[in-house]
């Protein structure tokens, strides 16, 4: 098969979607794999690497679009790329189609198959190709919000660790998945008040047990979260239902209890967002203020660290990129139930029934598609 690795073209997405190992190990299974010129530079992969590992290099984006029988990238195709998807072309990405449906018609009109990392799902529910961004994602979230707390970004000038005599700022966090544990480890590291909100009993239970002494747990109904609003210094959005919208867990009524300057960090805004006033921001162009309440979200978090979020992101998207490439999207989604879940859309259908239902489109089991 031949595998072609574009250049993210989308706002400061500085990640890649395959490091040169990556690239070695397709080439090692008898496969062509086809980089675009610089596309991993800004991760810190030279062309000269990949050229090493045993890929080409093309010069420009619309010939390893025209070339390649499968694309691996890291986030979904923007309107620039929706005329270089070819019919039958698989794409292997994160999609995020329940947040956009411009981009859920494109790719149904493209006939692409389209498999989105997002939704690839074992049967102990967990969502491996999700993993390694979410722990990326929440460590940053922390961080990113600790910079906008700062009174010159318009913050409340708190600093999350206190100081001796001072108390610490406080965390509020919506999940306790991958996301929400790994924002309240860094978050409890500096020394913040740290509250773990989640609807799963089962969830609090384990975070009780394994989180630091600074970190406490309550149930996410909307008076409990209101409750904690008003001496919060940095919200932290880590829901997720997968494949489908977020809910918005904090209201725009809601922005009233906290005080000015407290930071909302929306790591589900690829998602639709937890917050209702959340639209998405970019890395150049981070943060808003409305009704004194900093808003970040950023929809490619992962994108600012991006050699640490690329060599994570390939080694759990490797074997399943192998697994494609060996046997076809039909054998490999067959064979894999993983993967089976991981097909969003096929040949103009719809194939994951949160998606068809967001958009109000007809939808076909992805088990009809691989017979």
């Amino acid at each position: 098969m031949i595998i072609g690795v574009p250049k993210e073209i989308k706002n400061n997405e500085n990640r890649v979607g395959m490091t040169p190992m990556g690239v070695a190990e397709l080439v090692h299974h008898g496969h062509t794999v086809v980089v675009q010129h610089t596309a991993g530079e800004n991760s810190g992969f030279r062309d000269e690497e990949y050229v090493k590992a045993g890929a080409s290099i093309l010069p420009t984006i619309e010939e390893v679009y025209a070339a390649a029988e499968m694309i691996v990238k890291v986030k979904e195709p923007i309107a620039p790329e929706y005329p270089l998807i070819k019919k039958g072309q698989v794409v292997f990405t994160y999609f995020h189609f329940a947040a956009d449906e411009e981009l859920t018609h494109a790719m149904m009109q493209s006939g692409a198959v389209c498999i989105a990392y997002e939704t690839v799902e074992r049967s102990d529910h967990s969502l491996p190709l999700l993993v390694p961004m979410s722990e990326v994602a929440g460590k940053m979230a922390v961080q990113e919000g600790a910079t906008y707390l700062k009174k010159i970004h318009g913050g409340k000038g708190v600093l999350l660790g206190g100081v001796p005599g001072v108390k610490p700022g406080k965390v509020l966090i919506l999940g306790g998945g991958r996301v929400g544990r790994n924002a309240a480890y860094v978050a409890a590291g500096m020394g913040a008040d740290v509250v773990m909100a989640d609807v799963s009993l089962d969830c609090l239970r384990h975070l009780d047990t394994v989180m630091p002494a600074n970190v406490r747990t309550i149930y996410a109904s909307r008076p409990q979260i209101e409750r904690e609003l008003p001496d919060a210094d940095l919200v932290i959005g880590a829901a997720l239902i997968p494949g489908d919208k977020t809910p918005h867990l904090i209201t725009r009524d809601m922005l009233k209890l906290m005080q000015p300057g407290t930071v909302l960090v929306d790591v589900a805004i690829d998602q639709g967002g937890c917050f209702e006033t959340s639209r998405p921001t970019t890395h150049s162009d981070p943060v808003y203020i409305l009704d004194g309440i900093v808003h970040y979200a950023v929809a490619n978090i992962p994108g600012a660290v991006s050699r640490t979020s690329t060599f994570a992101l390939t080694n759990a998207t490797q074997p399943y990129t192998v697994a494609l490439a060996d046997k076809g999207w039909k054998r490999a989604c067959k064979d894999e139930p993983a993967l089976l879940k991981g097909l969003n859309m096929a040949l103009g259908k719809v194939t994951y029934e949160a998606v068809a239902h967001c958009f109000d489109l007809p939808f076909t089991p992805a088990e009809v598609m691989v017979v």
